[in-house]
């Protein structure tokens, strides 16, 4: 099994509370109406979105599931594991997400994520693949915030 670790960084305005609340713990509802033509829904098929829940996010071209390792809601961490659906195959056994909001000095946010991939045997991922990864996550963060700035009075 072959192990690729990365983190990435951005920065918000938005408070790290806000934040948290409209992408992790209120995800399973803001995503579709965020961005229908992409996520037809969002449930949890196993538990209440804390710990040892899975959730189940159906695209319009296909599912994943995640497995919640750690919620919570005081450091603003959130911990999972991709286990199922696009993006797991017979040689991606699974990827783990490591996710924390911080409080940056202006009174926002840095959010940190450390993505670890599992392989099977000594597959290889493309660096194309990696950045694509990347940029949809970075998407979804952008539309959360843009969702904010523009409702100041959301997520509060």
């Amino acid at each position: 099994m072959g192990v690729l670790t990365y983190t990435d960084e951005h920065t918000s305005t938005i408070s790290p509370s806000r934040i948290f609340k409209a992408s992790i713990i209120n995800s399973h509802i803001l995503m579709p109406k965020l961005l229908p033509d992409a996520i037809k829904s969002v449930e949890f098929i196993k538990g209440d979105g804390g710990a040892g829940s899975i959730k189940q996010i159906n695209f319009v071209g296909g599912f994943v599931k995640h497995e919640i390792d750690e919620v919570n809601e005081k450091t603003f961490t959130y911990k999972y594991s991709l286990i199922e659906g696009m993006g797991i195959s017979d040689k991606i056994e699974k990827v783990s997400y490591d996710i924390k909001f911080e409080g940056s000095p202006d009174n926002g946010t840095i959010a940190k994520m450390t993505t670890t991939i599992y392989t099977h045997g000594d597959f290889e991922l493309k660096e194309e693949e990696l950045k694509a990864g990347k940029e949809k996550v970075l998407g979804l963060y952008k539309v959360v915030e843009a969702y904010l700035l523009k409702n100041p009075d959301a997520y509060v």
